[in-house]
């Protein structure tokens, strides 16, 4: 498998992830109750975020809509944790990884 596939099949996984972690949770003021849930997505967001990092050093041209903020996002999870807003998180998990899924699983064939 080429490193590109790699990464993409890490956010895929990523992703798959988070959708388990959040099942059964509808609403933000839920999720921000269960702090194992908020761990484990943040987590799966800083994966996709590394692995969005990586994908654009090995090909700076690499067109994906949000690269930018998915990266910011992993920065911000992992240096400046005490800064992370749960509404910003449930908004992406519920409005931008089905979006983000569907460009992996296209770009996986």
């Amino acid at each position: 498998m080429d490193r590109s596939a790699k990464y993409w099949s890490d956010i895929l996984t990523a992703i798959g992830e988070i959708e388990g972690f959040v099942a059964g949770i509808g609403s933000l003021s839920l999720y921000t109750r269960v702090i194992k849930t908020k761990r484990a997505v943040e987590r799966g967001l800083a994966i996709i975020g590394e692995a969005m990092g990586m994908l654009a050093k090995q090909d700076p041209s690499l067109k994906v809509d949000g690269a930018r903020a998915i990266v910011g996002m992993r920065n911000r999870l992992i240096h400046s944790y005490d800064n992370v807003d749960d509404k910003i998180i449930w908004e992406v998990v519920r409005n931008h990884l089905p979006l983000l899924k569907a460009e992996a699983q296209a770009r996986l064939g």
